[in-house]
């Protein structure tokens, strides 16, 4: 059972030739320095790539177009969208084939360990440095987990957390490793350990949003406690996070040319770029009709991140996710920001009964989102009636963000959310039920193959 059959070594990352921020590499390393810690956390070709399949298997996106089809039934490369849109058992079924989404986590991971590990005896640091780089490091690999957990394994259950099959759980940088599932609870464990000794050592915020803030790891927290049902401490971690970073874009008085890249975007609290960006055919993400019934013409995110389809292929109707293609034409960022922390918060309100002070953070973002003359404030009667339009309107922020899978999957057994997803393509229909074992992906044969301790999803 070899580690080096898991994920790709750290070499990779301290040779990669992408860097997010300018600095200084002339000259030779020292050995043991400090500061190659600080120049490995600064390459975001290892930290800042996340996953790709969580948008295509959410209903955000919905395939009607045979030409599109076709497209993608043509080549075996696109065998893993194909598998993921139709929910099917196997994902990567070519022999020998890789997760890009499992080894992109288990890079991070195990840089990140060197990064823990190796620090505290580094030369040349000052002693805060060194707390700094490894608190960094800790932001990162717990985000890595707790995205590995919400792909590879069920949704967290109070009941059976203890239980249920989570992923691998690394925190040294082993290359020989016996490899086994650790439980959900053990490895949502670990992400809080990681966050709440990381968050009192980082600054506020970073300019450089690849390196994890104070205002990132609140955020991430935020996130982890929404994904384990407990709401109160989700609004609460939002909450920490909004005091620290929350200005909105005010899309009234952008156009799609002057739209703000991530370094300067100041909604973005962490960079996490999708592993793929769909700016052509033909795995370009349609969206789907309830989506846009939803979003709505009148509504500026319609108008700035969508378009028609013939802007891909002439033979392609109805509308395509189009921010990867204004601005600087960068992949989506599925990383925390200030919006989706305001509808954390605002998802808290609702469930503690707070109707108002939940759709207080629902229309302050929806008022950035309108012109003044097409702008009307969502109401409700009660606070289920909130909840209801915070996940209706956390939709229409995030759509095509990687982060409505994980929204499905956390709220599938809830009545008000709860409903079957049919899809027809290529002339057979797939559905996808409450109850499905396909909210959880497969984890690839290859990893199994060489680690048999690694069971697979039902």
């Amino acid at each position: 059972m070899k580690f080096v059959k898991f994920i790709i070594p750290a070499l990779v990352a301290l040779t990669g030739c992408q860097k997010y921020v300018d600095i200084k590499t002339q000259g030779q390393l020292v050995p043991g320095a400090t500061e190659n810690y600080r120049y490995l956390l600064n390459d975001n070709y290892t930290f800042e790539q996340w996953v790709r399949l969580p948008d295509i298997a959410s209903d955000d996106i919905h395939i009607k177009d045979q030409t599109q089809m076709d497209q993608l039934l043509a080549f075996s490369s696109y065998l893993y969208y194909t598998n993921t849109y139709t929910w099917q058992n196997a994902i990567y079924t070519v022999p020998g084939d890789t997760d890009p989404d499992w080894d992109r986590m288990y890079k991070v991971i195990y840089n990140a360990n060197l990064i823990i590990t190796e620090t505290p005896g580094s030369t040349g640091g000052t002693e805060a440095e060194k707390a700094e780089i490894i608190a960094e490091a800790k932001v990162h690999r717990a985000d890595a987990y707790l995205t590995l957990v919400n792909m590879y394994a069920k949704p967290y259950n109070a009941g059976s957390a203890a239980t249920d099959p989570g992923v691998p759980l690394l925190t040294t940088p082993t290359m020989d490793a016996p490899l086994t599932r650790n439980p959900v609870a053990t490895v949502y464990e670990q992400i809080l350990a990681d966050l709440s000794s990381a968050y009192p050592v980082l600054p506020p915020t970073n300019t450089f949003k690849i390196l994890p803030s104070k205002a990132a790891a609140f955020a991430l927290l935020a996130r982890t406690h929404l994904y384990m049902s407990n709401a109160a401490e989700a609004g609460r971690w939002a909450d920490s996070a909004l005091k620290i970073q929350n200005t909105l874009n005010d899309l009234a008085t952008l156009s799609t040319f002057d739209y703000p890249v991530r370094l300067s975007d100041p909604e973005l609290i962490l960079s996490r770029l999708a592993g793929e960006s769909y700016t052509y055919g033909p795995r370009v993400l349609r969206l789907s009709d309830s989506l846009l019934n939803l979003l709505g013409t009148d509504d500026l995110r319609y108008t700035f991140f969508t378009t028609a389809g013939t802007d891909f292929d002439a033979s392609f109707t109805g509308r395509f996710f189009n921010k990867e293609r204004i601005g600087n034409w960068e992949t989506r960022n599925i990383g925390p920001s200030v919006p989706e922390m305001m509808l954390i918060k605002a998802e808290a309100l609702a469930r503690a009964g707070d109707a108002t002070g939940a759709l207080t953070l629902v229309n302050n973002l929806r008022r950035k989102r309108f012109t003044a003359d097409t702008y009307t404030a969502i109401t409700a009667a009660n606070a289920q009636e909130a909840l209801v339009e915070v996940i209706k309107e956390k939709q229409r922020e995030l759509f095509c963000r990687g982060l409505r899978w994980y929204d499905m999957r956390r709220l599938k057994d809830e009545p008000a959310f709860s409903h079957t997803i049919t899809r027809e393509f290529n002339g057979n229909t797939y559905t996808l039920a409450p109850n499905s074992n396909r909210y959880v992906f497969p984890i690839a044969d290859y990893y199994r193959t060489f680690n048999p301790g690694i069971t697979n999803n039902p």
